[in-house]
């Protein structure tokens, strides 16, 4: 069983932000989780990840899920290593890698064909490299006759060093064993200050045992940020990546214009996602539906053929053939089942909308039940919320809302009931009964005159401006 050591304990000053760097979002998914789960995918299940900066913060974030170490001091990616000493000595018959927490593209594929690299040449340490046509600010591969001989930081390199290309991605296979020999040997004596884990490399090359590099065709895998403009570049490239796998798996795009999609979000074939939509944690969308544009789903689950036009929406579940929007809001715990309509300037709280439901605009729908067949009138609201408690009203199939109906929860509308328009209904109304609450309506004769004056003779002039233009 292999290890995986995360490092995770930067601060990240230049992002000018509170939070751990690897907390850093690419796509609305935190810089960690994209390496986390390149681990998991690659089959590795011991998983410690180094924190020290924020460590409060990763903890919380990580919830329990990994084994975690802590480095009190940043003094470099070997010393961070040291500090999780204790995580590799339970697994020394095995193989680690050590990856850094802030490079989000490092994928499973890579892992598994380094691992693989590793084994089968037998070596103590395989680096995994790749070729960037800008390798500033990386470590560069320094080989001999092919293999590798080393490993120079950018501060330490000789101008000619500075023009090699191939570079560090910041992720190794060890021999655990191996690497628990040498972390010890580790000095500070260089540019930084610092224990630097590339040491590890050239002081088991030179009690000759063999270290390796594995050079992947993943560029993109030794990218990370240090800054907000190097986040937006992740952010940019991921974006690119993740729409392009989506057309090849038959989503159609007619512009990529303010489209995002965070990587855990799944499309079906023939769905068109339409400009400035936006789709992150965990949303599931069928096929042949259109989204957008204007929309915005979080860790929603969209049935076949439906629409949501201008839609917001978070932890909700919408069924097949739904057609939602304008300008509507579905809230946590949302249930729309097929064939249901929700039309423009309309929020849905916490509640189940039967299939073939109709609510069609200006209305308010919270911790309710509302059954199949179901009309809304125009400017409807279940009062779910007296002050100090929360309750539900149940609609029962068939019913007919009428507009500006209020309905007090808990209160229950039977099958095939009617409510009529601009009452307030707080009693339970019986199956096909008809419920009616208004006022006597009074007529008092001249009042308007007198109330209205100015306002009436403000129309007045009105008339006479249309009137002189007409002329």
């Amino acid at each position: 069983m292999e290890n995986a050591i995360i490092l995770a304990a930067g601060a990240g000053k230049r992002m000018h932000s509170d939070k751990p760097k690897v907390l850093m979002e690419v796509l609305g998914k935190p810089m960690l989780s994209w390496v986390t789960e390149a681990c998991e995918n690659a089959g590795i299940e011991n998983i410690c990840v180094v924190k020290g900066y924020g460590a409060d913060e990763i903890d919380s974030y990580l919830n329990g899920k990994y084994e975690t170490a802590f480095q009190s001091q940043r003094l470099g990616t070997g010393h961070a290593v040291i500090c999780a000493g204790d995580f590799l000595r339970k697994n020394p018959k095995s193989h680690t890698l050590v990856a850094c927490g802030d490079s989000p593209f490092i994928d499973f594929k890579t892992i598994r064909a380094a691992l693989e690299f590793h084994k089968l040449s037998g070596s103590a340490a395989t680096v995994i490299t790749a070729d960037s046509p800008n390798p500033f600010g990386y470590g560069r591969i320094v080989r001999k006759g092919g293999e590798l001989s080393g490993i120079v930081e950018e501060r330490d390199c000789t101008p000619k060093e500075r023009k090699i290309r191939e570079i560090n991605s910041g992720c190794y296979w060890f021999d655990t064993e191996k690497l628990l020999e040498f972390l010890p040997m580790l000095t500070r004596e260089n540019a930084q200050g610092e224990y630097y884990l590339t040491d590890t490399v050239a002081l088991m090359s030179s009690k000759g045992l063999k270290v390796t590099a594995f050079k992947t065709d993943n560029s993109d895998a030794v990218l990370g940020a240090n800054d907000r403009k190097g986040l937006l570049r992740l952010n940019d490239i991921a974006r690119r990546r993740i729409i392009e796998q989506h057309l090849e798996n038959g989503v159609e795009f007619i512009t990529t214009d303010g489209i995002t999609i965070s990587p855990d979000v799944r499309i079906g074939e023939g769905t068109k996602i339409l400009p400035s939509t936006i789709l992150t944690g965990r949303t599931v969308i069928g096929k042949d539906c259109v989204i957008g544009p204007n929309s915005r789903l979080e860790n929603t689950i969209v049935g076949d053929e439906s629409t949501l036009d201008n839609v917001v929406a978070h932890d909700a579940t919408v069924g097949s053939h739904v057609s939602i929007g304008p300008f509507v809001q579905l809230r946590a715990g949302t249930v729309i089942k097929d064939y249901a309509h929700v039309g423009d300037f309309v929020e849905i709280k916490n509640s189940v909308i039967g299939e073939g439901t109709a609510v069609a605009h200006l209305t308010y729908v919270g911790d309710s039940d509302v059954g199949k067949n179901v009309n809304f009138g125009c400017g409807v609201v279940t009062v779910n919320y007296d002050g100090t408690n929360k309750a539900r009203c149940t609609i029962g199939d068939n019913a007919f809302i009428g507009c500006n109906t209020n309905l007090i929860a808990p209160v229950t509308i039977g099958d095939c009931a009617y409510t009529a328009a601009g009452s307030t209904v707080n009693k339970n109304v019986p199956d096909g009964a008809l419920a009616i609450e208004r006022s006597k309506l009074e007529i008092k004769e001249g009042y308007s005159e007198r109330k209205l004056s100015r306002h009436i003779e403000k129309g007045k002039k009105l008339e006479e401006k249309l009137s002189e233009s007409e002329n």
